[in-house]
């Protein structure tokens, strides 16, 4: 592609409403422009990025037979009315001029499940695996960091159907292989890690984090084993030796004002770690109180499992009020207003003579113990796993944290779509069955805006050379020296005549324009035609190496390019 013909609109100055590096040096380079919060447009230099990290996947998922389709962005409420999903909150209601309801597709279980369910009836058709890569819709709440998280956005989503627990565990190992794979050839550091199933539901799953100091999730490792799972999933194992407290009396303590934990800690002068904070929350619609140490937070994902709910919430203030007879900041467990089951997390059998609310207006209550000046309906694992807990899968191991981005999550549905859809087979001894399905999600937009965050510098992207919108930029320091021009131009048909895919630089700009934006757009290798062509050179550089020119003689130009672009290639196989 020739740059004179290529439309790539580049910024400056840094666009204001970008936080996120991905989001600006993005916008900065002419590879998207905003529609609205959440919503783009891929440009030309984008959407060659998208097509290649679209392509890496589609190779890495054919070699173990999936197979490619396209599914509609309508979808008829029926279908998740089927699953209980057409309430989700994330969904893009519409109806037709015939007033029938409809929803764009935000994932795609229920459409899939419905062409298998009326094609595949015997265990001899399967297993199948099938996939698309196709635009999502979800009404995010605080869209943010460009295409990080928004509202519009391209995901390839694979489903698979088997009939045996075998051959989905051999399936889901090929996929998770397949992720792996396809992150590797991205360039892309990434951890494959225990997490919260949310909405899709089903059992085992991971999610596939790029690790980066921007990433909007906490990601969780052991020191010492392999153990690694996303924050709200990470696991806190019960301490076995709990430290025995002798309680003493409760007193009620002024506390005027002092609604947060912050507040509490600096008018009595005590730690976080001394408080328990009384969190009053809907179960199902039914209030329960949670009970965390006072310098944790509560896991909602994971309390729910605990109480066995579909749905928990945090309570609006209504129901505070009613459940504790205080306003919010007050609520403990002694002495509630409305009688509600208490969970606390194990912790808190450790110690005793906390300070919590006393469900009174600017008022706390000290030398609280649990099990003495109130009781427990059930402990559990409620609390989000920290940096410095002990590992709960080894014994010597202390869990540390990092920044990722989440870019792609697989999981075991097992019967969960199957059998609420009615999605038969007959088995080999003629039973029917439903069929076991799995499902693989991986954000190709998200994947794109990823590489950036782990690839940039102060001049702007370094793509890793497989994802590149070109391989290899082109600069032509002077379009008014013909020998420049032409051997320029010679230069770049013979790349494209090797399988080299080149950008050529001759539009009619400063040189300093030019190298400034090779840098910004971030071309992996750049070849710079000037004034060494008197001598038989020109300059070769690499985006990842700034600063490092090498003179390269001319009659052995195009194999030198030709083997650093196999060489790049082969570092990220």
């Amino acid at each position: 592609m020739k740059a004179s013909q290529l439309f790539f609109p580049t910024l400056r100055e840094v666009p204001r409403e970008a936080e996120l590096i991905s989001h600006q040096l993005l916008l900065r380079g002419g590879f998207v422009r905003s529609v609205a919060a959440g919503i783009y447009s891929y440009l030309p230099l984008g959407w060659r990025v998208h097509e290649k990290i679209a392509q890496i996947v589609r190779e890495e998922v054919n070699a173990f037979g999936g197979q490619e389709i396209h599914m509609p962005v309508l979808v008829p409420k029926e279908l998740l009315d089927e699953t209980g999903r057409s309430a989700v909150p994330v969904l893009f209601g519409l109806k037709d001029r015939n007033q029938r309801e409809f929803f764009l597709g935000f994932t795609h279980e229920e459409v899939v499940t419905d062409i298998v369910r009326s094609t595949v009836h015997s265990w001899k058709q399967m297993p199948l695996y099938l996939y698309q890569i196709q635009t999502k819709e979800r009404d995010e709440p605080r869209p943010r960091g460009g295409l990080i998280r928004g509202r519009e956005f391209t995901m390839f989503d694979g489903y698979s159907f088997d009939y045996s627990e075998e051959k989905l565990d051999a399936i889901y190992k090929a996929n998770y292989q397949a992720y792996g794979n396809v992150f590797r050839r991205c360039g892309l550091e990434h951890l494959a890690v225990e997490a919260d199933p949310g909405s899709i539901g089903g059992s085992e799953n991971h999610e596939f984090m790029v690790l980066t100091e921007n990433g909007e999730d906490t990601v969780l490792r052991c020191d010492s084993c392999t153990y690694a799972a996303n924050a709200e999933r990470g696991e806190v194992p019960e301490t076995s030796s709990v430290e025995a407290i002798k309680p003493e009396a409760s007193e009620s303590i002024s506390t005027p004002g002092a609604h947060t934990i912050e507040e509490v800690c600096a008018f009595l002068h005590v730690e976080a770690g001394h408080l328990i904070k009384s969190i009053i929350c809907t179960a199902d619609g039914k209030p329960v109180v949670a009970l965390v140490r006072g310098d944790r937070d509560l896991n909602l994902p994971k309390f729910a499992r605990v109480l066995g709910a579909k749905s928990v919430e945090l309570a609006d203030v209504p129901t505070v009020l009613r459940v504790t007879g205080a306003p919010m900041g007050f609520a403990g467990p002694v002495g509630l207003a409305e009688p509600s089951p208490i969970y606390a997390d194990n912790e808190l059998k450790q110690g005793g003579n906390y300070i919590v609310g006393a469900n009174q207006a600017d008022a706390h209550l000290g030398n609280v113990t649990p099990g003495h000046d109130f009781q427990v309906t059930t402990w559990g694992d409620i609390r989000t796993a920290v940096a410095g807990d002990k590992c709960p899968r080894c014994d010597e191991g202390h869990l540390t944290d990092a920044r990722g981005i989440e870019v792609g999550h697989i999981f075991k549905l097992g019967t969960k779509y199957s059998k609420d859809m009615q999605a038969l087979y007959q088995s080999e001894t003629g039973e029917k069955t439903p069929i076991l399905m799995g499902c693989y999600g991986l954000g190709v937009s998200r994947t794109l805006a990823s590489a950036v965050e782990a690839h940039h510098d102060e001049s702007g992207i370094m793509w890793p050379i497989t994802i590149a919108p070109y391989e290899v930029g082109i600069v032509l320091t002077n379009m008014k020296d013909t020998s420049i021009v032409d051997a320029g131009v010679q230069l770049y048909q013979e790349l494209k005549a090797a399988g080299v895919d080149a950008l050529l630089d001759d539009r009619d700009e400063r040189t300093g324009v030019k190298f400034k934006d090779m840098e910004l757009i971030g071309i992996p290798i750049q070849v710079v035609v000037g004034k060494g062509l008197a001598n038989g050179e020109v300059e070769v550089s690499m985006r990842r190496e700034k600063g490092v020119r090498t003179a390269v003689a001319t009659v052995e130009l195009v194999d030198h390019i030709v083997a650093l672009v196999k060489a790049e290639k082969s570092r990220l196989m």
